[in-house]
């Protein structure tokens, strides 16, 4: 899976960052902030993939904030579907591949 984002462009909308606001506590642009960390894990999300191809990224904010991001890819455009943090498996597996 390609790991590179030449995009680097957000597509967001109101909705989806009050969401991550409210019931997350994440603002959108600690979202952004994990697809530049270089230790990012991107993983497949089939199950969630029936219309359009969704993606899961583990990665990190420049604080540390370890961050789980759900998104696609649109005409050219990161749009972020939901963010959170990390659960305690999500952690395993992105320490996993950064030991």
């Amino acid at each position: 899976m390609d790991l590179s984002f030449p995009e680097q462009e957000f597509d967001w909308d109101a909705h989806n960052i009050r969401k991550n606001r409210v019931r997350h506590g994440v603002e959108y642009t600690e979202a952004e902030e994990v697809f530049l960390d270089c230790g990012v894990r991107l993983l497949p999300d089939p199950t969630h993939s029936a219309s359009e191809e969704r993606h899961i990224l583990l990665g990190k904010t420049k604080t540390g904030r370890r961050l789980f991001v759900a998104f696609v890819r649109r005409k050219g455009k990161i749009r972020v579907i939901s963010a959170r943090d990390m659960s305690k498996k999500e952690r395993k597996a992105y320490h996993e591949k950064n030991e």
